[in-house]
């Protein structure tokens, strides 16, 4: 009886299976990665300060971006919470899904 011949070693279910990277090919993949990430966080920077009132001309500290947004998220909020309870008190409704809690 004769065995049945093997696989070569590191296939799958005799599939082929892609070349293993080296490591000069891992690190250059990883560099790419991380400047497509900052280059994601930069835009997302960027368009804050296209929205935001305030943000127009100032230096792109993120840090400054950061609070400059979330105070003027605060304020888009207690408006809203204001309008609402001026519809209610004209006696209008705001569906409940509309609210904010």
């Amino acid at each position: 009886m004769s065995t049945p011949p093997r696989e070569a070693e590191g296939s799958a279910n005799g599939l082929d299976e892609k070349p293993r990277l080296s490591e000069h090919e891992k690190k250059a993949n990883h560099i790419a990665s991380e400047q497509k990430r900052r280059q994601a966080i930069r835009e997302g920077f960027d368009r804050l300060t296209e929205l935001v009132p305030g943000l127009e001309g100032l230096g792109r500290s993120e840090s400054v971006v950061l609070k400059k947004t979330v105070d003027y998220m605060r304020a888009q909020l207690k408006e809203r919470q204001r309008l609402i309870g001026r519809i209610e008190e004209m006696g209008g409704q705001v569906k409940e899904d509309k609210r904010i809690t």
